[in-house]
């Protein structure tokens, strides 16, 4: 660990070096800062990691002392800072472990109604209440980039943005399958339902990150149709978009103008490949390995909401909320802290391991 921390040091010396020196360049000191200061926090505890170990070393020097003072206050210093050390070097393996290039972006969220018909679709938009409540709490902005409703309110069907600072860090774990319990308002006889909703996270992506051939998109246009299927607009604004290799379909409609929604369909399309590319890789790295935490799997059931029982579980971490409408307004932190903790320690054991094998 000191061999990759003295090495993180002297690359972070060299861009200061380069800093001062491009005083004129301005869009190469912003990539040189912003390069910086993505590893100023593993210099700053490196720094003060070694100079702990500095201290400890000189401490056991004078245990060896016949001066029975000095031997007294270096096992005092020892007990104070060994403890630091310990601390210090949990933080700096933390620190040190790969961490997901996509969890600074924005998201796309995918929320489908699976099973339960029109109970499933009210609950889709019960979901898009909660990550919109969470995301306000962030101070994200979210944005409707699709919808299909139905009469009652619900969403066969609802696509949308958040935007904000480590969005995708912090809703990459809802990926999964959805499960509700609770009496429909459709239901006279009070019998409880069961009823799944689908919930896909999309890291959005750019241009350059991925590049779609024009000759793979087949693209139609058609009206606008509004909820029940009436047409809400007499120009062909609508866009829907068949990505030929893969059969990936996307259609957005809730802009007016065609350029718009073609825009909007070309950025969920991108987000969707760059999705299952990433799949694949992670999929071909290590199949064994490979967490049920993080991303997750799309046909994994994570959670349960039971109104009933006014308790909401997340299946993988076994942790339950007994609190259900607190997380229905977006009190989502208790699940995605420890679902958070749960993907770090796994990527800090998967490190162990491989250095270990070196």
């Amino acid at each position: 660990m000191l061999e990759k921390l003295a090495s993180i040091e002297a690359h972070y010396d060299e861009l200061s070096h380069l800093l001062e020196q491009s005083s004129d360049d301005y869009q190469r000191i912003a990539e040189l800062a912003k390069e910086r200061a993505e590893i100023e926090p593993i210099v700053l505890k490196s720094r003060e990691y070694k100079t702990l170990l500095k201290q400890v070393e000189e401490a056991r020097d004078l245990l060896n002392s016949d001066d029975a003072e000095l031997h007294e206050l270096a096992t005092a210093e020892l007990q104070e800072i060994e403890p630091q050390v310990v601390q210090l070097e949990k933080d700096l393996k933390a620190l040190l472990v790969p961490k997901d290039p996509r969890d600074h972006r924005n998201v796309i969220f995918e929320i489908r109604a699976g099973t339960g018909g029109d109970e499933a679709a009210l609950f889709a938009a019960d979901l898009f209440r909660m990550y919109s409540h969470y995301a306000e709490r962030r101070n994200w902005k979210v944005e409707i980039l699709s919808q299909s409703e139905i009469g009652l309110g619900g969403f066969k069907e609802i696509v949308f943005n958040i935007k904000g600072k480590g969005a995708y860090s912090r809703m990459k774990y809802e990926s999964g399958v959805h499960r509700v319990q609770r009496v429909p308002i459709t239901e006279a006889a009070g019998r409880i339902h069961t009823s799944t909703v689908t919930v896909a996270v999309l890291a959005e992506v750019e241009d350059v990150d991925i590049q779609i051939p024009e000759k793979d998109i087949q693209i139609e246009v058609y009206r606008s149709a509004g909820a029940g299927g009436q047409n809400v607009q007499k120009n062909s604004t609508a866009v829907r978009l068949l990505h030929l290799p893969t059969g990936l379909v996307v259609t957005c409609q809730d802009e007016r103008s065609q350029l718009q929604n073609k825009l909007r369909a070309m950025n969920i399309l991108r987000a969707r490949l760059y999705d299952l590319e990433q799949q694949k890789r992670q999929q071909e790295l290590d199949d064994s390995r490979r967490s049920q935490i993080g991303t997750g799997e799309r046909s994994e059931k994570i959670r349960t909401y039971n109104y009933p029982q006014n308790r909401v579980t997340d299946h993988r971490i076994n942790i339950s909320s007994f609190n259900l409408p607190a997380v229905m307004d977006g009190e989502l932190d208790e699940f995605i802290d420890e679902l958070s903790i749960r993907e770090e320690s796994e990527r800090l054991s998967t490190t162990g391991e491989e250095d270990g094998d070196e």
